[in-house]
């Protein structure tokens, strides 16, 4: 249980995590009294933990509502631009200590509990993670929501309510099993559902082209029912709607079409309209064609595009004025990110609405499209580009597939006025791919429907440009540019590392955690003895705390002053998890050759899950916890290397093993990860970098100098010149002893001795169809390795290279992020406006902003 605060260390606290003052505790408190009250009287006598949590997450939500409904009030009479980010994910996490913290109430929140005889702790521990995610792509989009709220900007994330997130991953015999993710099972306190904006969506049925245009009928109807969760800026009073989107059956649905007396079985098919947002489809970077996940990814966009028409359509807030009818102006009202190709039927579905509802004509209705919306790509992994075959798209969306050739066929003509006579150009560059089935290559209707194209990392925007969209690039440069990810301070310092954050505060003041470039000022203290030895302490107490969760939760006991190498991420085989396997088993077969050799202690942690129908992944979970049974289970071996493999690895879990880290494991092969941001999130929690000229790390390397990374590795031109030699993994082999014997250990069952030939596949492939070429990187990643050990034998300097690294780390901030696309891709200004809190008089709010707007433009 938390300690109570000393009245010295209450004046002293850093306020980011704010004031706790008597008023607002005791507040708090009536405020958590009323709400558990109100759940004991209508359930039982005794309270429960979870009831508790639920008392505390109203109370604070409470505090929300009210600058909620300002804000909202506060766009529609101001009717800025609307910044629209449609994605099929929002990785969001747990959400009442980020919102404790972006309304400054976690002091308060944190003394009130304990008044009351809680642990804070143990009600945050309750709260399930909202998974609705895969990773880096969801992830973000949460950091953006974030970012967007806090920097004022009138956006809404909006997406799919999955009844099931992202599978629980449980560890079984060192196997991944996979099980449902009922997240809402408890009730989720932080969502309202708006059944009065509930959408028709429609699919299948046949176009009819009449006198009066085109229609499309026979359509099967779901429903679309939204639910609104709030995002809070920090500290700004500004707060942000995401809008998930819950497949409902018509009340009539299978009973008007298929009256044949069987009402029973018509009302249980209502289930298949309602299974479109049933489940997150688990891949990571890898395209699987399924007719649902069609029908999820039409669903978010015709529901959203209808919301988007209706808010840009509506007149100002509280007045009877009438509705804007003419569309000329929706560009400069309405921005539509689509984060990756999955919500790309956008596209061809704003162009449906506007010619086949508002009529407009179809030069027109493309040029308001294209100003509209803007493309992300996350990605340069052929298998993960999204190609759907045309017959799919003609049963499901016919309408669309006419619209989706008519775009082609521009496109095309277009194409052959600048280049004539290249045939080869056209099938390239064509949204059809002709060969074998007949598909719609998403990517290129996203670039073709867009006025801007950004990749996620300079090195990856390049590779873009320059290699996978060229020929899109040769004929519009102008469209394509380069946003680098960032990542939200707020959850990934102040929420998971208050240590870290308040000694920083210390060091240079509060308003870093607005403005992260203001870490630089840090740049000061590298040779400050005081500060060095306080940067380690806090990294020591972040190393215990995990300790100590480990051994409760999964009965492991490591040494806190082991160097704790970490690589936590989806397991794939382009992120490199067997190289870090294989040295696992190299520093193994060391111990074993000279047990008495001075050797650092490291526990290597390794996380992450593995795609259900990804037989290497998983091939690969098993060979790690098959490699850290041997390991940990050798006497010779003792404290020196322990091997965890961190089972469920999600959100909640990042925030405890993130700030705990000493090395980060960033080895994809160059050219493969466009740019990451676990590798941020390390970098700002206080853990060095060992890894490849790849995604972000290049900028990481080039912010921090390449001297206070462990870079290693093949660079993206190394790689293209062992594809054009031919990559040859038999060389390696024959001329590395240390990773021979390694192979052969694997090979030989020495890792499976019940069953020797469990790893065949892997090895198989390693020797046959590697991609990713592990053993061309092994030698310089093992040597660079070498020089992390030597490093963290003196640990002045290390911790100097953690506070270069820290002070590096500004960039990196999802705010940064949204600046730049708010300013080159959105055309809106970020604003520091201060909404007033809700307990303001209308009048009086409304003078202090016309102040505040004044004193801006004057200064």
């Amino acid at each position: 249980m938390s300690r109570p605060l000393t009245d010295q260390e209450k004046r002293k606290q850093i306020s980011i995590r704010g004031i706790v003052g008597v008023e607002n505790v005791a507040e708090l408190k009536k405020g958590f009294n009323r709400h558990l009250h109100f759940t004991l009287v209508k359930d039982r006598n005794v309270a429960t933990p979870r009831d508790y949590y639920f008392a505390l997450a109203h109370t604070v939500r409470d505090h929300l509502v009210g600058r909620w409904i300002r804000t909202q009030q506060y766009y529609y009479e101001k009717d800025p631009k609307r910044i629209y980010y449609l994605s099929l994910e929002f990785y969001m996490g747990r959400t009442l200590q980020n919102t404790m913290i972006n309304l400054g109430l976690q002091n308060a929140c944190d003394e009130a509990i304990y008044q009351l005889g809680l642990d804070i702790e143990e009600l945050e521990e309750i709260e399930e993670d909202a998974g609705l995610g895969n990773g880096g792509l969801g992830r973000l989009a949460a950091c953006f929501l974030d970012s967007m709220a806090t920097l004022g900007l009138a956006a809404y994330g909006y997406g799919i309510r999955y009844e099931y997130g992202i599978f629980n991953q449980k560890i079984r015999d060192g196997w991944q099993v996979e099980e449902a993710d009922d997240w809402l099972r408890h009730g989720n306190p932080w969502e309202k559902a708006r059944p009065e904006y509930m959408l028709p969506i429609h699919f299948y049925g046949r176009v009819e082209h009449t006198q009066t245009g085109v229609r499309w009928v026979d359509t099967q109807v779901v429903l679309a029912l939204p639910y609104d969760t709030p995002v809070p800026g920090y500290m700004n009073n500004t707060v942000n709607t995401m809008r998930l989107w819950s497949a409902r059956a018509p009340n009539d649905f299978n009973l008007r079409d298929f009256n044949v007396g069987d009402y029973i079985q018509a009302v249980l098919d209502r289930n298949l309209a309602e299974n479109i947002s049933r489940v997150l489809y688990p891949n990571d970077n890898f395209f699987e064609g399924k007719e649902l996940r069609l029908k999820q990814e039409y669903f978010v966009v015709a529901a959203t595009l209808q919301d988007i028409i209706r808010r840009f359509k509506a007149s100002k807030f509280g007045s009877t004025e009438s509705v804007r009818t003419a569309f000329e102006s929706f560009p400069d009202q309405v921005a539509i990110q689509l984060n990756d190709t999955h919500p790309s039927l956008a596209i061809p579905e704003l162009m449906r609405v506007l010619l086949d509802i508002e009529r407009l004509p179809w030069a027109k209705a493309w040029d308001i499209t294209t100003r509209t919306f803007a493309y992300t790509n996350h990605t340069v992994l052929p298998e993960a580009l999204e190609r759907w075959p045309v017959d799919l798209v003609e049963k499901l969306l016919p309408r669309h597939l006419q619209i989706i050739y008519e775009i082609n066929q521009q496109h095309l003509d277009k194409i052959s006025v600048m280049f004539p006579k290249d045939v080869d150009r056209l099938r390239r560059m064509s949204l059809i791919e002709e060969e074998g089935v007949k598909r719609i290559n998403m990517a290129h209707l996203c670039i073709v429907g867009s006025h801007a194209v950004n990749g996620v990392a300079k090195i990856h925007s390049d590779i873009v440009k320059n290699d996978v969209f060229k020929d899109f690039a040769e004929l519009e440069p102008e469209k394509f540019q380069n946003k680098t990810n960032g990542i939200t301070p707020r959850r990934w310092l102040l929420l998971c590392n208050p240590g870290l954050a308040e000694l920083i505060a210390e060091k240079i003041g509060e308003d870093y955690v607005k403005d992260l470039s203001q870490l630089t000022r840090l740049h000061r203290f590298v040779n400050d003895e005081l500060f060095i030895r306080e940067v380690a302490k806090v990294k020591q107490e972040n190393k215990v705390k995990f300790a100590q969760y480990l051994e409760k939760e999964y009965k492991v006991k490591i040494n806190p002053a082991s160097m704790f190498d970490v690589q936590v991420k989806r397991i794939h085989e382009y992120k490199r998890q067997l190289m870090n396997c294989l040295h696992v088993i190299t520093m193994y077969n060391r111990i074993k050759r000279d047990p008495m050799k001075l050797f650092v202690p490291r526990t290597v942690i390794i996380g992450g899950k593995a795609a259900p129908g990804y037989h290497m992944a998983k091939m690969i979970i098993k060979l790690i916890t098959s490699v850290g049974h041997v390991v940990n289970n050798d006497p010779v071996v003792g404290n020196k290397l322990k091997v965890i493999f961190l089972e469920n690895y999600r959100v909640s879990l990042a925030e405890k093993v993130i700030p705990a880290t000493d090395l980060s494991e960033q080895i994809s092969t160059a050219g493969t990860e466009a740019s990451g941001t676990g590798n941020m999130k390390f970098m700002l929690n206080g853990a060095l970098t060992i890894g490849t000229m790849d995604g972000a790390n290049v900028e990481m390397a080039e912010e921090a100098g390449e001297e206070n990374l462990f870079i290693f590795g093949m660079r993206v031109e190394d790689v293209a010149e062992l594809d054009r030699r031919g990559y040859k993994a038999q060389e390696y082999y024959d001329r590395l002893p240390e990773l021979k014997q390694a192979i052969d250990q694997i090979k030989s069952g020495f890792f499976s001795p019940k069953e020797p030939d469990l790893f065949r596949d892997v090895v198989n492939m390693l020797f046959c169809h590697d991609r990713f070429k592990v053993f061309a990187d092994f030698e310089a990643y093992v040597k660079c390795q070498d020089s992390v050990s030597q490093l963290y034998m003196n640990s002045k300097e290390w911790t100097k290279m953690v506070i270069r690294n820290i002070a590096a780390s500004g960039k990196f901030s999802s705010d940064r992020t949204i600046k730049e696309y708010a300013r080159d891709i959105w055309n809106v200004e970020p604003s520091d406006l201060k909404i007033p809190p809700p307990h303001v008089p209308r009048d009086v709010a409304d003078e202090m902003l016309a102040n505040d707007m004044a004193e801006k433009l004057h200064a």
